[in-house]
């Protein structure tokens, strides 16, 4: 343990209580981080810095790989914890822990290898870019995927030379002091420090204290005050922040496949990922047979009691909100959308018929096991209405045409564009979102740009001195050995 979160422990006044969204029981209490201990925490890694960004960048690169070995090594304990703050299942758990220790190996031998270029301009001169860390990062990660998200963010703000602290989310402190003190120990001290707290604490670190950069992972109503906060404190902002992404269906497929992709795209996590499928636009030529069978997905999720809770009930609160306000305005609840009897945070998955533009639980981001469908009379329609709205994380179209593969791909206002697989994608597919979801490169090799300035290098040689300058500094240098014989 550092010894400033050794001092939080110590002399926090308040502390952060979690319970099991599974069972309701207590999971534990860590206490939260007061402003001077923020402060010292970015004062020491401002202090580490010169140091860590003096290292070789193949010695970064060799401490990342460290730091995934020591993280594969503690998978185990991690997912468990992971289950028991956010009630994540161990499985899906470690399958996150697995991808923060593959990108870590791989930002690891992307680190080292990160360039400027060469420039063309006079021959005889050197003309080019040297990318260097821009300095103190705060890195605040989310409680829905935490280990994946938080080896991205912070292995490529270390592998460029930056110091990093981070700060987990509130609703997963103790994985997050884990993962810090795992992860920290790779690295020299206060290279990578992590503090718990909950958005008192984040807004101290983006707002007070003068850091470099923040990379954001989270609601859009916490990015935006990021970026607002940024415009004083001029710190680059990386942000990767809400979702509302339309799934618009063509009339020309298999209905009972495309309601499999809209129910993994609905329903997997619980429906708690950035890019789940949060509004459905399906042609009225195959509406009634996928709608007939989105609701079979969702009763067998249901029946099969594999579902897990949400993070709490908090958030099982403004997702029934969303549920409650969409019926009340004419929506029908086909499966779900009721809050179950029990304990813990359990919601089931919802399939919402007959909705319309105009309801919140088509523009606004649920984060919940809420498949939400409009039928409408066009893929044109559909393409129309999902092209509409205030966010710009990701969208999918499921059509058998190319001309309306290629329609979608063109009018989408989105970072990421999914023809055909609701969560296709290759490696380093990094994306930038749009509007109210976020602003920069989140993942991928460009994250390394992020977390880096650009410096351009002239470098030219003096001109050659001319036949009278070189006599007169020869006649100088004569004298001057005459001088100093005579006075020998």
């Amino acid at each position: 343990m550092s010894a400033i979160v050794q001092r939080i422990h110590n002399h926090a006044r308040e502390m952060i209580v979690i319970r099991d969204p599974q069972t309701g029981e207590d999971v534990g209490a860590l206490p939260e981080a007061v402003p001077l201990h923020v402060r010292k925490a970015v004062n020491a890694a401002r202090a580490a810095l010169q140091g860590w960004a003096a290292t070789l960048p193949a010695e970064r690169g060799a401490s990342l790989r460290v730091a995934a070995r020591a993280l594969a090594e503690a998978a185990p304990e991690l997912a468990r914890m992971n289950n028991r703050e956010t009630g994540r299942p161990v499985d899906e758990a470690l399958a996150g822990i697995a991808a923060g220790v593959s990108t870590l190996e791989q930002y690891a031998e992307l680190g080292p290898v990160h360039r400027g270029h060469s420039l063309r301009g006079n021959p005889l001169a050197s003309d080019y870019t040297i990318a260097e860390p821009r300095g103190v990062a705060v890195v605040l990660t989310p409680w829905n995927d935490p280990v994946a998200v938080a080896c991205g963010l912070i292995g490529a703000a270390l592998v460029t030379g930056n110091t990093v602290v981070h700060k987990p989310s509130e609703r997963c402190p103790h994985l997050g002091a884990m993962l810090g003190e795992i992860l920290g120990a790779a690295f020299p001290p206060d290279v990578l420090i992590s503090l718990t707290g909950g958005s008192g604490v984040g807004a101290l670190l983006t707002e007070q204290t003068g850091v470099d950069v923040v990379a954001h992972v989270g609601s859009s109503a916490a990015g935006a005050r990021i970026a607002r906060a940024s415009n004083l404190t001029g710190a680059h902002v990386i942000r990767e922040n809400g979702g509302n992404d339309p799934l618009v269906v063509d009339d020309d497929v298999d209905p009972v496949w495309a309601a499999e992709q809209a129910a993994v795209g609905a329903f997997s996590n619980s429906g708690q990922i950035c890019t789940a499928v949060e509004r459905i636009y399906v042609h009225r030529a195959i509406a009634g047979p996928f709608c007939a069978a989105l609701e079979s997905q969702a009763r067998r999720r249901n029946l099969d009691g594999n579902l897990a809770p949400l993070v709490d009930v908090r958030m099982r609160e403004m997702v029934h909100r969303q549920v409650a306000d969409a019926l009340e305005s004419g929506a029908r609840a086909v499966e779900g959308g009721s809050v179950p009897a029990g304990p813990g945070a359990y919601y089931p998955a919802t399939v919402l018929l007959d909705c319309t533009a105009d309801m919140d639980i088509m523009t606004e981001e649920t984060f919940g096991p809420v498949a939400p469908v409009q039928v409408v009379d066009s893929f044109d329609e559909g393409l129309r209405l999902a092209a509409g709205g205030r966010y710009g994380l990701a969208a999918t179209v499921l059509t058998g045409r190319i001309a309306h593969a290629q329609q979608a791909i063109a009018a989408l206002p989105v970072g990421t564009v999914k023809i055909n697989e609701v969560f296709g994608g290759a490696p380093g597919g990094a994306a930038q979102p749009r509007g109210d979801s976020g602003h920069g490169f989140g993942y991928g090799p460009e994250l390394l740009d992020e977390f880096t300035r650009v410096k351009v290098v002239h470098l030219a040689a003096p001109p050659p001195a001319s036949t009278a300058v070189a006599a007169a500094a020869a006649d100088v240098v004569e004298a001057d050995a005459v001088e100093r014989r005579e006075a020998w």
